[in-house]
């Protein structure tokens, strides 16, 4: 992708304030060229193929490219139109049929129309599409009710759905639902991921593994041009590295400040962000082979975790604790009633003592740093101290974050006995129905990683999800949560609220509910 001349002197600046930028550093030594904002991310993205990726790692980048046929208004989790200026839903929830904006483009010139929109679904949810083995497609879950994708003419597109589905629309907004060009993907094959092509404020313009992303703003875009000329997505995985790089003036915008560094970041030449969000911090219990296979094991653990000593002195008042695998962001549907489980490391001993268990050994995976993992080490160091107070010999084993989700995500079969996880959702079926069901087991493609199966609550699940009325599925959701707390297949640790930091040079920049990183309305001086 060829950049302006304005853009390339730009670059130049940049490269030599990149390399002049050291954690030693003094702030402000090293100085951003203006109209290129430059991100600290966690880690290097997986794949810039939305539909191959289920981090917000990766979100964060892919939101500015690409879109979806629908959109979260701007701070909120409500659907409003996107790529589809409008849409009609059938009487019976079965058929979504979508208008499509007129003379939209992809980055590389190709039309956005109905059959390319069909082409997308098509290369997810059809195995035999020509373009099925350019995935793999982890989330193509969100999906799963489709029945039949058609385009009716150039700007029209009909769904049919097997059945009602509540959170269809939602889904769609999700980075899964984003729209890819089918041309760059019959170009790229495999490697559309290193390649990428939407219909975004901004465009791919390079990837320099280990070190950038580099997108620059699309001035053929269909709606308003972005302020910013350029933004860089460097990846520091090192918590304490990305800080120092912010302090120094290496990086504009610095996303998930561990809680400690906060205090250094208020007040004066920075801005802190806040948002809070349908997060939730939880660990994964092997409840298919192990110590964790007894109930009366999971239930010790989350006794055993004084979660509210993590979330004060490790956290720093950012979360609050969790008491089920529902966030408290969905107030329509979570369960209020739901007490979290108090810290009792003697009802811990003595479930057990009753279950056989002491001096059970238990390897515990944890991430270096990873998209809503707050502060990981940290938090691992002080869950492994909690659970050998109990009698319990935890080892740690500590993976960067793509090599700890190729860990997690294929199960803890025959691996781990426990895994910490995070997950940001945009509706209460997405994380229990991908990781609670038995029908979300590894082996059938779902993030069920621990292997939890409760047949209650796999019909609860399946009845909330084709419930048109809201208030039905906030009664079967809130019934969920009560069994699954009793089942304790997780650890429930912590609700997050999201942060991120902003130089003094950085204008209109907000956090959304979302978790999502929109960056078309942000500028730079």
């Amino acid at each position: 992708m060829a950049f302006s001349a304005l853009t390339r002197r730009s670059f130049g600046v940049l490269t030599a304030a990149l390399l002049a930028t050291s954690a030693l550093i003094a702030p402000a030594t090293a100085q951003t060229p203006p109209g290129v904002l430059v991100v600290g991310q966690i880690a290097e993205p997986q794949s810039l193929d939305p539909h191959a990726v289920t981090a917000v790692n990766d979100f964060r980048i892919l939101m500015n490219v690409y879109e979806g046929l629908v959109r979260y208004a701007s701070g909120t989790l409500e659907v409003e139109p996107g790529l589809a200026e409008s849409w009609t839903i059938s009487e019976d929830g079965t058929v979504y049929t979508f208008s499509l904006r007129d003379g939209v483009q992809f980055h590389d010139g190709s039309a956005l129309d109905a059959e390319a929109v069909v082409f997308n679904f098509e290369r997810m949810l059809n195995e035999d599409h020509p373009y099925h083995n350019t995935g793999p497609f982890p989330l193509s879950f969100f999906f799963s009710a489709i029945s039949g994708v058609e385009a009716l003419d150039a700007r029209t597109v009909r769904f049919t759905l097997n059945e009602p589905y509540a959170p269809f629309l939602s889904n769609l907004a999700y980075p899964t639902g984003l729209i890819v060009s089918p041309a760059a993907v019959m170009q790229h094959g495999a490697d559309f991921g290193r390649n990428p092509s939407g219909t975004g404020p901004f465009r791919f313009a390079e990837w320099q593994s280990n070190e950038r992303v580099v997108v620059t703003r699309n001035d053929d875009y269909w709606g308003d041009n972005a302020a910013l000329e350029a933004v860089v997505f460097r990846p520091i995985t090192d918590a304490n590295t990305r800080v120092a790089e912010m302090l120094s003036g290496g990086i504009d915008v610095m996303v998930e400040v561990p809680p400690v560094a906060l205090p250094q970041f208020r007040g004066g030449s920075y801005q802190v962000h806040e948002q809070a969000g349908p997060h939730v911090w939880f660990l994964i219990l092997n409840a298919l082979e192990g110590p964790f296979a007894d109930v009366r094991v999971r239930q010790a653990a989350n006794y055993a975790i004084n979660r509210e000593a993590i979330v004060r002195d490790v956290l720093e008042g950012t979360a609050t604790v969790a008491a089920g695998p529902t966030p408290p962001a969905f107030a329509w549907a979570y369960n209020n009633d739901l007490e979290p489980y108090p810290y009792d490391p003697d009802r811990a001993r003595a479930l057990i003592a009753e279950a056989g268990a002491e001096g059970a050994q238990l390897t515990f995976y944890v991430t270096e740093g990873g998209s809503g993992m707050l502060d990981p080490v940290a938090m691992g160091t002080a869950i492994q101290a909690d659970l050998a107070a109990v009698g319990f010999d935890v080892q740690i084993e500590t993976y960067e974050w793509n090599t700890f989700l190729g860990q997690v995500n294929p199960g803890l079969q025959g691996k781990a006995d426990m895994a910490q996880m995070a997950w940001m959702t945009n509706d209460p079926d997405t994380l229990p129905f991908l990781a609670l069901r038995t029908a979300a087991w590894p082996d059938q493609g779902g993030f069920n990683s621990g292997y939890y199966s409760n047949p209650e609550v796999d019909a609860l699940l399946e009845a909330a999800r084709v419930a048109t009325d809201q208030d039905e599925r906030a009664r079967l959701y809130r019934e969920m949560q009560v069994i699954v707390q009793q089942d304790a297949p997780w650890v429930f640790v912590a609700n997050w609220m999201q942060n991120a930091v902003t130089s003094d040079r950085v204008s209109s920049f907000s956090l959304e509910p979302s978790f999502f990183l929109l960056l078309d309305d942000v500028s730079k001086n």
